[in-house]
């Protein structure tokens, strides 16, 4: 729930601070990717505090779990620089949405052993929140980031 409440109110209180405080200096493209930016290092440096819930959540047959959780945790650290210069903005959203297919597994996973993490330990009723949480980031990093920056 945490980062849909970064990305949803980031993208809110910057877009208020465009408009009224800097007569719209920022496309709505760029403000949309700052918001996905934030919720990134959110959930990013999440990896390197939260490793070992994060590790419960992957599903059995994954080798080399915590170094995944690390290197997925770098990967998104890097996509929120990469989403907020111009240059690599859209090959960083196109990145990110195969990324974030990529990532469900873990998600369906953990909430079938009900892991302590973000909504998972509610089992597989979580997913009903999540996959359509999981599609609204897939579209924003398309919408923002490739359709809107074109």
């Amino acid at each position: 729930m945490a980062p849909l409440v970064v990305l949803l109110g980031s993208f809110a209180l910057f877009l208020l601070i465009n408009r009224y405080a800097l007569n719209r200096k920022f496309s709505v493209s760029f403000i949309g990717r700052v918001a996905l930016a934030l919720m990134l290092l959110l959930t990013g440096s999440a990896h390197f505090f939260k490793t070992e819930v994060m590790i419960l959540s992957m599903p059995d047959v994954v080798p080399y779990k915590q170094e995944l959780v690390y290197f997925t945790g770098i990967l998104e650290l890097l996509a929120a620089v990469g989403l907020l210069i111009d240059r690599t903005a859209r090959l960083t959203s196109i990145l990110l949405i195969i990324f974030f297919i990529c990532i469900l597994p873990a998600n369906i996973a953990g909430s079938l052993k009900r892991v302590a993490l973000g909504g998972m330990e509610n089992g597989p009723v979580y997913l009903f929140f999540r996959i359509p949480l999981q599609v609204l980031f897939i579209g924003w990093a398309y919408f923002f980031g490739v359709k809107v920056s074109r």
